[in-house]
């Protein structure tokens, strides 16, 4: 008897489609999973097995082949146990239910007792699925919300095979479940107006966040460098549906996302340890999964205390900067994750930290500090757009009661700066920082004087062609700022300044 059953798979963070097919045979009892699977599908015979005699029915006594199609593609997890359950009782002689249609779908892991339990990565399978013209999704209740994100698509949430098996066979219909709506909510995000002074590095936030640009603080401890980049998602942009979902799939591919919340609507902040692994923060393992530098895609990631850091871990970073994605390649094939991000750097500018402070409690001789500014190389610092000093906030602003500039406030300049670039592109480059080379040459045009302010600068520091394209996008954000449609010299001189920065005999 032959049976096949619909069902889908993850590759990346885009869904597949899974076609689940059994034959049974006269002969010895046994049960093969044929189609690639791992060892989580494999699995899967033993708790189909429970799950079908616990429900009450009754197992095939002849030899079960199931092939999961395409049978050139890895197939992970345990996903399959409910489409392989379906697919064996359809199989069977008496079935207890009609064959289902190709208009439905099936993907959920099994209890011995026969209850379903979440997945993760059901969003971009149920995408997947609306796109393939599937109808109806069947998934475990937990995922209901997540699934129902999806378009075109009737969600049907299950708490157990019984009750699956009861609808199928026009018994008891499941009710479907409704679209998930995002409710009201009054969590705020950490406002600008608890930072006291630091008024140059607030205007610099304020720039990268205008422009989608990466920033490096560097300051003594205390000064406030982990406080500020904490605010920084309180002062960027909303994110669209589309940048929103794309986020969601991330990480619901990655089991990160909550069951309560099943999207995610702000921008994701990322702050990993700096003894997190070079496959942490990139993706990878044994079985694939997003890194940090993913799970902040449309967000920012942090890194705080950054020489800190191993090498490898911070050379992982390049790529990803330059690209927008992460490619990691395996036996087994290739992946590549959406990483799009604000990289947000603070560091100390020495060991001890103290570097240039007044107070002069600094211990670190110059080849200290030369050897602790090393650890970071210089491609990757090629790769930030403002570097800012962050000094120690002074006694008479620390005990002033007053608020500064409150979030609000700078979202709004920030709003309108990023409006105003929406329609300069028009689709696909989203901000200043996505600028391709041909983009730079039509929207950053300077003038005789600018121009020869930034040949000045372009000789004086070094610059390399990177540098250069990177200060000619952080000047048109500057102008966006300020509502001129030219790149003037202040703009390009204030841009200048954050690429010159210099601790001691060394330039950063």
């Amino acid at each position: 008897m032959y049976s096949h059953v619909r069902s889908l798979g993850i590759s990346g963070i885009d869904g597949f489609e899974v076609s689940v097919e059994c034959y049974i045979s006269n002969g010895l009892p046994g049960f093969d999973v044929v189609g690639l699977p791992d060892a989580a599908v494999k699995e899967s015979r033993d708790r189909v097995r429970a799950a079908v005699k616990n429900c009450g029915f009754r197992f095939p006594t002849g030899h079960i082949t199931l092939n999961l199609a395409p049978a050139n593609t890895k197939k992970f997890g345990s996903i399959y146990d409910l489409p392989i359950l379906l697919c064996i009782l359809a199989a069977s002689d008496p079935k207890p239910f009609p064959l289902p249609g190709d208009d439905k779908a099936f993907l959920g892991e099994l209890s011995l007792e026969g209850a379903l339990r979440p997945v993760t990565g059901v969003l971009p399978m149920a995408l997947e699925a609306a796109r393939l013209g599937v109808k109806e999704l069947y998934v475990p209740e937990e995922n209901a919300r997540e699934a129902s994100l999806a378009d075109g698509i009737t969600v049907f949430g299950v708490k157990n095979v019984r009750e699956l098996i009861a609808h199928l066979a026009g018994g008891k219909p499941l009710a479907p479940s409704p679209q998930w709506q995002p409710e009201p909510t009054s969590f705020a995000l950490p406002d600008m107006r608890d930072v006291k002074g630091q008024q140059t590095v607030k205007r610099a936030m304020e720039i990268a966040a205008a422009g989608g640009h990466n920033i490096l603080l560097i300051g003594p401890p205390g000064s406030g460098k982990s406080m500020l980049a904490k605010r920084l998602p309180s002062i960027l942009p909303e994110m669209e549906r589309d940048e929103a979902l794309e986020v969601t799939k991330i990480h619901s591919v990655a089991g990160v996302l909550s069951g309560s919340e099943p999207m995610i609507l702000s921008r994701p902040f990322r702050s990993p340890h700096h003894t997190i692994s070079a496959p942490g923060l990139a993706g990878g393992g044994t079985v694939p999964k997003p890194g940090e530098i993913s799970l902040a895609h449309h967000g920012v990631l942090f890194l705080d205390e950054l020489p800190e850091f191993r090498r490898d871990v911070l050379e992982a970073l390049r790529q990803p900067l330059e690209d927008g994605k992460v490619t990691i390649s395996r036996v087994n094939g290739t992946l590549t994750y959406p990483s799009t991000f604000m990289l947000v750097c603070a560091m100390n500018p020495c060991k001890c930290g103290w570097y240039g402070d007044p107070s002069g409690r600094c211990t670190c001789t110059q080849k200290s500090v030369d050897q602790y500014l090393g650890r970071i190389s210089g491609p990757l610092l090629d790769r930030i757009d403002l570097i800012v000093e962050v000094p120690a906030v002074p006694f008479e602003e620390l005990k002033s009661r007053a608020d500064g500039e409150s979030s609000a406030a700078i979202k709004a300049r920030v709003d309108a700066a990023r409006a105003v670039q929406a329609k300069r592109f028009a689709g696909g480059v989203r901000c200043n920082a996505q600028m391709g080379s041909r983009a730079i040459r039509e929207c950053c045009m300077l003038d005789a004087p600018a121009e020869a302010l930034l040949k000045q600068a372009f000789d004086s520091l070094g610059m390399t062609a990177r540098s250069y394209d990177r200060v000619l996008r952080v000047a048109r954000t500057i102008a966006d700022l300020a509502g001129s449609e030219q790149i003037e010299t202040p703009h390009v001189a204030e841009a200048v300044q954050y690429r010159s920065f210099r601790i001691g005999e060394q330039n950063i």
